[in-house]
């Protein structure tokens, strides 16, 4: 009854003086043992369900061996040693070197029992994955020390970091690399690119990669996960480019992977895709169509809203971008955890546009300042000096709109940014610079994004 109680209290807020409502009384001792006791219980709790409730196939394979573990501890030999054997099947299929570890343990442990089992063969079968499981370990080492490097060294372009990574623990990209290794290549890289606005430079690192994937076609539907991933982090690298059409066919690839299997994997990528395909749309002129698209689905993502709020404002539907940001009801801090400090800084920057249009310019200045306060110190660490350029546009605008068509400011425009030609900006990037172009120009903000994207052939 404790247990629930105090439950009940964190559940609807209330955090202080707990002990006095539980017990009537201050018993801080009595307190503090009710609390681990319910953490315990809520940790055991979520473990349980999630094992109970997941369908991955990694997960498939660890619930084969425990209870072939199950069965060993209760002397049902051949139902455990058939069990275990579909573990094992399963578990080279799809390449989990770990769990299969674990299960080259428990044969050996009980080869004995079963004398078609020949202990040598296991011991060898164990050596060579033992060596797999090593190779793996030591990517696994080289990828954390490649977002180490990222993280502590922002300034440094990220073909370089990969590449002195892969030579400090010579390790050589090729085909002997598994499906899951090139992803995982393929996964940081975009990260990087997307830290540091700079898909462009890492675009052909990511052919290349993608290049050793396609010679392994044969085991796509073997790692149909991974193939759907790597389809989407193409699909991503291409639109950031401005590839739209080439970005267009890797969603369509992404989607007919979806639907195969009896769509297994349909639901876990849905918000992925329909949001890099509702982008491409949208920059292909087709605005009405994203919007329906990221509108209908019916999922709660934040990366959604934040698009679907971008397309209304691009249209100059302003009021209802707004009604959609007002969902946005938790601290910056708590988005941060969820998405990354690059999504609460573009929340950050539409809020303030969004504010300017609907003239709510007792908040602007509000906004602007913790937006200094949060992000000046941050950006300026990473060299990213294009977005305090702009922010400061923003605010001489904001204090006087009228100046905005003069040469003066226009002057300041060029002199504010480091210009690196159309074709290597990236597209969000060149979005936020429509905004100010067209206050420029007095011309629609949306055409004018679309004239400034379509790099002509």
């Amino acid at each position: 009854a404790k247990n629930i109680a105090l439950f009940t209290y964190v559940l609807s807020g209330k955090t202080t003086n707990l002990d006095v409502l539980l017990y009537g009384k201050p018993s801080r001792n009595a307190y503090h043992a009710l609390c681990k006791r319910l953490q315990d219980a809520l940790v055991d709790f979520v473990a349980s369900k999630s094992f109970a409730g997941e369908t991955s196939e990694e997960m498939e394979v660890l619930k084969l061996l425990l209870a072939s573990r199950i069965f060993f501890e209760h002397r049902n030999y051949k139902i455990a040693f058939k069990t275990l054997l579909k573990a094992e099947r399963k578990a080279l299929q799809l390449d989990v070197y770990a769990i299969l570890n674990e299960i080259y343990q428990t044969k050996i442990q009980y080869a004995h029992l079963q004398s078609e089992l020949q202990l040598t063969d296991i011991v060898e079968a164990a050596n060579k994955n033992s060596i797999l499981f090593q190779q793996e370990f030591q990517l696994n080492v080289t990828y954390a020390n490649i977002k180490e490097q990222l993280k502590s060294r922002p300034q440094i372009a990220v073909n370089d970091i990969v590449v002195n990574a892969f030579k400090q623990f010579n390790i050589k990209i090729n085909e002997a690399l598994t499906y899951k290794s090139l992803y995982q290549l393929m996964s940081i890289t975009s990260t990087a690119a997307k830290l540091q606005s700079d898909y462009h430079a890492i675009t052909p690192f990511m052919m290349e990669l993608y290049e050793l994937i396609r010679q392994k076609k044969n085991l796509a539907d073997k790692h149909r996960y991974y193939h759907i991933e790597i389809l989407y982090l193409m699909a991503i690298t291409h639109f950031r480019n401005k590839n739209f059409e080439t970005s267009l066919k890797f969603v369509d690839r992404m989607r007919s992977e979806m639907d195969k299997k009896s769509s297994a994997f349909y639901s876990r990528f849905l918000e992925k895709y329909c949001l890099i395909k509702a982008l491409n749309l949208n920059y292909t002129g087709n605005f009405k169509a994203a919007q329906e698209l990221l509108s209908n689905y019916s999922g709660n993502s934040l990366d959604i809203q934040l698009t679907l709020i971008m397309t209304l404002f691009q249209q100059s539907e302003f009021a209802a971008a707004y009604q959609v940001f007002k969902k946005f009801t938790h601290s910056d801090s708590w988005y941060e955890k969820k998405n990354g400090w690059i999504w609460v800084l573009k929340k950050s920057i539409i809020e303030i546009l969004l504010l300017i249009e609907l003239d709510k310019l007792d908040l602007v200045l509000q906004r602007t300042q913790r937006f200094e306060r949060n992000f000046k110190g941050r950006l300026i660490q990473l060299k990213e000096n294009r977005v305090i350029a702009f922010m400061q546009l923003v605010s001489r605008y904001y204090e006087a709109p009228s100046e905005v068509t003069s040469e003066g400011f226009k002057e300041q425009v060029e002199n504010s940014f480091e210009w690196i030609g159309a074709e290597r900006e990236d597209v969000f990037v060149m979005s936020f610079y429509a905004w100010l172009k067209a206050k420029m120009e007095q011309k629609n903000l949306y055409q004018t994004t679309l004239e400034l994207v379509r790099i002509p052939v």
